[in-house]
């Protein structure tokens, strides 16, 4: 019973942070066409609608990076914490293995920064 509860507060608690995510995606969205609106802020090297491209894509990066990381950490914790509930010396191993998971995530960041560095 008690493995099953951390499991769920796993689940709980990256789907909120997906859910943070994909809100802040969709705000980026919603900025997109005011942003390619204003001359100012659309380069004159890039093709028409190419901003708004940028933007879509500067989501979608982050947005499926971020549901990628929080499926692989609620698969790896649940499986640290049944390893730790056995042998309970392992929690450094396991939290090792739980931040390369969430690397994913800061990977699909950086990608995202890369795209608006190149279109704004």
């Amino acid at each position: 019973m008690k493995l099953d509860m951390m499991k769920v507060i796993l689940w709980l608690g990256h789907l909120g942070f997906i859910g943070v995510v994909c809100v802040s995606a969709l705000l980026l969205l919603g900025i997109s066409p005011v942003m390619a609106a204003d001359s100012a802020a659309v380069p004159s090297a890039l093709p028409e609608g190419a901003v708004s491209w940028g933007f879509i894509a500067a989501a979608i990066s982050t947005g499926l990076s971020a549901l990628g990381a929080g499926l692989a950490v609620s698969n790896v914790g649940s499986a640290a914490i049944g390893a730790m509930a056995e042998k309970p010396e392992i929690l450094g191993r396991t939290l090792i293995v739980i931040g390369l998971a969430e690397g994913i995530a800061i990977y699909g960041l950086i990608v995202s920064i890369l795209i608006l560095n190149q279109i704004i």
